[in-house]
């Protein structure tokens, strides 16, 4: 896979599930996502944009599998976590309609990236 790093700093957050959305989520700089559930609401988003006080994780970074990819296609996100499993790097991963994003640790971003590379991957950057 053709895989490509973003250049933010994310923060994955995590907020009740009752709560409305918040606008400081959904700053459009490169990349936010949200996923809401019966047990949370859950917000992907650039590190800068968390404000104080919210209950949240810093410091991923996201590698983009470059796309589009076919739903057809079977293995992809198997085949990157697995991967990344066997060099002990933990991953929250994120899919679009057309692409699925790996978020890593910025701590474990030079392990990921050898682990990829050796496993045949290309890594680029934004």
């Amino acid at each position: 896979m053709r895989l490509v790093l973003l250049e933010m700093e994310l923060a994955v957050c995590r907020l009740s599930p009752e709560e409305e959305v918040p606008a400081w989520a959904m700053r459009r700089i490169g990349f936010f996502s949200i996923t809401a559930t019966e047990d949370e609401l859950s917000l992907v988003c650039a590190a800068d944009n968390v404000p104080a006080g919210v209950r949240c994780e810093r410091g991923w970074r996201a590698l983009k599998v470059i796309g589009p990819l076919d739903f057809s296609l079977i293995g992809i996100m198997s085949s990157l976590s697995d991967t990344l499993a066997r060099a002990q790097v933990s991953i929250f991963a994120v899919s679009t309609f057309d692409t699925d994003y790996i978020l890593l640790k910025e701590a474990q971003l030079a392990q990921a990236s050898a682990a990829l590379q050796q496993a045949g991957h290309e890594l680029l950057r934004s």
